[in-house]
């Protein structure tokens, strides 16, 4: 029942189930840890209700998502419980997305979900993006010698991991069937919410992918297109690697990467050669369009958002690129009529 039966007001447990179980999971098709964030971000707010106005979970109401409590929530989680500022900013937008769902299911929630989209969190610090420079990315694809299987099965997942700009998990989780290996060659990756992508190939990435099936799944054609590209054997059966794994290879081939290259970061993770291939891309100047397909990302916002990072050198060569050198004697002395021109440049 979607209304207390003795109010006919809204029931705020009916929305919150309904969102959280069907529209999230089977309409949106969110993957469960989102689910699980906005479930917290839900929680965190009636811990809020229940710790400072002594409300009920089981009497919690719309009513008691109002502007007034939202803002006064806002000061409890930053004052109160000290969260980040990235954290309160996940919090909220996760309490106006289930407002503004619920104001699409029941009119009369529409002002209470207006009144929420209103109301800004701090603006969060803004951090470096970390990635990695080429001598540093070039080490650590080049770690792994090949001496052994295991060796050359690690490298070409490190391979692909950079090439692909693929979350982890995208790359554990593929199979044969996701290859296409017809020029041009590519690999279809699975992502956030079951939604899949295809992401070309380099030529030597697919020269390498062709070596590498070559040895681990010979007569790759008549294999189960189910079969996991990268494997480990246990007890004679292919066992895909886990997230885990894939991250201890990526970190034991920047221990031995930093033998020839001391830069490379201390602490590494594998987003960082999603990060590293994406600035890459940007700066020899493809379109962040372009890149936003590339990283899955579901709107340009978000990836110009993240990748808005025009390094500190790049800054300087713009910069350069745009000044005089003063010991030059420019003998076309700008005029009246010339400053007026270039004033007027847009």
């Amino acid at each position: 029942m979607k209304r207390y039966p003795n109010t006919d007001a809204p029931n705020f447990w009916s929305f919150a189930r309904d969102y959280l179980h069907i529209y999230m999971s089977t309409v949106r098709k969110c993957s469960p840890k989102t689910i699980e964030a906005y479930r917290i971000s839900l929680e965190c707010f009636l811990s809020y209700l229940a710790t400072n106005d002594h409300v009920e979970r089981e009497v919690v109401s719309f009513d008691h998502f109002d502007r007034a409590h939202l803002k006064a929530w806002l000061a409890w989680m930053a004052k109160d419980k000290n969260y980040a500022s990235n954290t309160i900013a996940l919090r909220l937008s996760a309490v106006k997305a289930f407002l503004a769902y619920s104001s699409q299911e029941e009119l009369t929630l529409v002002a209470l979900s207006q009144a929420a989209k209103t109301l800004r969190t701090p603006a969060s610090p803004k951090k470096p993006i970390e990635y990695l420079t080429e001598p540093e990315t070039r080490a650590i694809l080049c770690a792994f010698t090949g001496k052994t299987a295991k060796a050359r099965r690690n490298r070409m997942l490190l391979i692909l991991l950079y090439d692909t700009a693929a979350r982890v998990s995208e790359i554990t989780a593929l199979t044969l069937g996701n290859l296409s290996l017809g020029p041009p060659g590519h690999v279809t990756l699975t992502g956030k919410g079951n939604k899949t992508r295809i992401v070309p190939l380099t030529e030597k990435t697919f020269d390498h992918l062709g070596v590498y099936l070559a040895e681990f799944h010979t007569n790759s054609a008549r294999q189960p297109t189910t079969r996991p590209l990268f494997y480990s054997l246990h007890q004679g059966l292919s066992m895909g690697l886990s997230v885990d794994t894939a991250a201890a290879i990526l970190k034991e081939s920047a221990r031995s990467g930093r033998l020839n290259c001391p830069s490379i970061p201390k602490t590494i993770h594998c987003h960082m050669l999603r990060k590293t291939k994406a600035m890459d891309l940007y700066r020899q100047g493809v379109p962040l369009p372009i890149i936003m397909r590339l990283l899955g990302h579901e709107n340009t916002s978000t990836t110009a958002a993240f990748y808005a990072f025009a390094t500190m050198d790049m800054m300087r060569q713009a910069v350069d690129a745009a000044t005089p050198v003063f010991d030059v004697v420019d003998e076309n002395v700008l005029t009246e009529e010339r400053l007026q021109v270039l004033y007027s440049l847009r």
